[in-house]
Parts: C-alpha cells; structure tokens; sequence
C-alpha cells in the first residue's frame, strides 16, 4: 500500500504534542507528512515546516488555505492531524471533514459541548472518518483487559477505580510556560482544566476496559492555584449502568506524581489493576487466588500492538502508533469502501468526553450534586 498523505495542523516548532504525533505516524511507516499549517503565524509555519522538510508551496498560513488547496491537488493529502489547542479543533476538523479529508484529532474532542455536538454532526455526515488519539487505548495490555473483562474473566463488574496525576502545575507559573498558559485558559482549553486535560484520559480508559455506559456523576472540583480559572484537580463519583460504580480523580497538582494514570477494575470473580508509569505488567486476581502477574509478553489481546520482544519497554509513543496503525488500516480500507474492524477512539468517544466534563462542571456548581449525562 501506498504511505498515506498526511498533513498536520498545529504542531510547530516548540509544540509537544505535535512531534508525538508525528513521531507516532512515522514509527511503523505508513504516513508521509507533506503539508501543514503549524503555527498561528504565516511567519511561524513556514519556518516551521522547513525545518521538517515541507515544500514551500505545501506550507501553509491557515487552515483554511490549507484545507482549499489540498482538497484541490490530485496528490492532496488524505488525512489531516489536528493537534492545536482546544478551541481549535472544530473549525480545523470541520474544514477538511466537509472536502472529505480524514481527520485524526488530539483530545479532547472540542472546548464546548456545543462544538463538540456540531462536529460530530459534521463528522457523520462527511463520510470521512474521525479518530480520536485517546492513546492509552493503544497500550497493549489495555487492549488485553478489555478483551479479559469482555470475555468474563473478572465476572459482572461491581467497581470502577480510576486516577489521573500530575504535578507540573503545582505553582502558579502559567504565564511563563506555553503549555500550562493555553491550557489553563478557559477560551483555548474549555470550561474544564484538569477534567479536560487528563480527566478525560482516565474517562475514557475506564469506560473502554470497563465496556460500561455512565449514567450519572457528581464531581468536585477545584482550583487551588490562586486566580486559576480552571480546575487543577477533581474528584468524581461514577454511576454506571448496570449499577457498576466508581471514583475518578484527576489533579495536576499533586506532588510525586509525575504521569500516574492508574486504573482498576473489580467484579464478582476478580480484580485487576494496571499503572500507566509501569505499562507492561498488570496484576489480576480471581478471588481467593493468588494474584497472578500478567505481562505484554504473550497477553492474546495485546498480540497487534506489540512490535518488540518481551522484556523491552513499550508505553507511550508506542500507544500513539498503535492509534496512528488502526487509523492507518481504517483508511487504507475506505480507499476500495472495504470493511474495516480498525480499534480507535471515534468522533463519539470524543462526544462522551466532552458530556463527562460538562457534567463535572455542572455537577462541582451545584456543591457536587449529582447530574445526569
């Protein structure tokens, strides 16, 4: 098959979030980055995409243009990664979504409810596809859970325990830094800060091991960072349906905790427990039996995103790829309208987290009431 042409928004120089994207399209060769829009600036994209080796004249100084152009060439690309903040994602994504261009979308899906709602209704009617790079679903053994709890191994399920832990923005030194400056104002990030930014991670990855549906939360929510005006840490209590529950706390503001994404999950036969800063081993316990210590190495339903031999770290830009891959697959599928079983986070998975931080809000507002999503 042929490398998918693949053209970026956001991500210039000095971006994270931008290199791991392409640092994850790249690793198993299936994508050729060969347009973008990087920067807020004309100035900036096109130093920007020099130094990646972009042509001149597939550099370009908005979406827009970009998305016109492209949509024009014969050898246009045919997906766009769009990894600006927040507040950008709809109108990027609607604007290649409406020429037909897939989309692959860092999360969360968009800053508003409202806008996250209008894309979705966008997304399905383009015909495009839409991925979400909610990319803890591509750890392997995260895939290996989900097919454990689907397949029965830990019985009904009773309990749902899941955190999300930072510490970078324990002082109050968002001017001084680029990440924490967009993230932590409400117009480019949305409403929710910490719920937002890494809540909707742990969300997420509870309700795609889990293979629950919420029903209903109630959250609460602070900023401990005097004169921040969005959440730094949050606490959230879960009811599913079904009538699972579970706790999720998200905080950037917790000292020692560096990237600690935990998750564990308990039914009526059996408990496991898996630490995103440890991601190749996971504990599972059937009750009353020893806890047995499961690795990557051998796990069935982590066999299609592994790549090196056991006992070899595999985490973070590996869980990206495996997003990047599924992406891949799906589109190299739609080229001759094949069926695809491609696992990614689609444009609804982005709706759910955009209601689970609605909900938050709304719930912490009303002295963590509980509402419904």
């Amino acid at each position: 098959m042929a490398r998918i042409k693949l053209g970026m928004v956001g991500g210039g120089k000095d971006a994270f979030i931008g290199a791991v994207h392409r640092y994850a399209a790249r690793l198993d060769d299936r994508y050729e980055l060969v347009a973008g829009a990087l920067s807020s600036t004309p100035e900036k994209s096109l130093e920007s995409g020099r130094v990646l080796g972009l042509a001149d004249d597939r550099i370009y100084p908005d979406f827009e243009a970009m998305a016109e152009a492209e949509a024009a060439r014969t050898d246009g690309i045919e997906a766009v990664a769009i990894v600006t903040p927040n507040h950008m994602h709809a109108p990027a994504a609607k604007a290649f979504l409406s020429r037909g261009v897939h989309v692959i979308c860092d999360k969360p899906l968009t800053a508003t409810l409202q806008e996250a709602q209008s894309l979705v209704a966008v997304a399905e009617a383009s015909g495009a596809l839409f991925v979400l790079t909610h990319n803890y679903t591509g750890y392997p053994l995260m895939r290996h859970a989900k097919a454990m709890v689907a397949a029965g191994s830990l019985g009904d399920i009773r309990i749902v325990q899941v955190e999300y832990a930072q510490d970078w923005l324990t002082e109050a030194s968002d001017a001084e830094n680029k990440q924490a400056e967009w993230r932590t104002d409400p117009a480019r990030s949305g409403v929710g800060g910490s719920t937002g930014d890494i809540g909707t991670h742990a969300y997420n990855l509870a309700c795609f091991v889990s293979g629950l549906t919420l029903d209903s939360l109630a959250a609460d929510l602070q900023s401990f960072v005097s004169g921040r005006r969005v959440d730094d840490n949050g606490h959230v209590l879960l009811r599913f349906k079904g009538g699972a529950r579970g706790m999720l706390w998200c905080s950037q503001v917790a000292p020692g905790n560096e990237n600690r994404l935990t998750l564990r999950i308990y039914g009526d036969k059996g408990g496991l427990s898996w630490s995103q800063e440890n991601p190749n081993v996971m504990e599972y316990t059937l009750f009353g039996k020893p806890t047995q210590i499961l690795t990557r190495n051998g796990a069935s339903g982590a066999a299609d995103g592994v790549r090196i031999p056991g006992g070899h770290p595999e985490g973070y830009l590996e869980g990206f790829a495996n997003i990047y891959v599924a992406a891949a697959d799906a589109i190299e599928a739609a080229r001759t309208s094949a069926k695809s079983d491609a696992i990614y986070p689609t444009v609804q998975d982005g709706l759910a987290g955009v209601v689970f931080v609605d909900a938050c809000v709304r719930s912490s507002a009303k002295d963590a009431a509980w509402v419904s999503v």
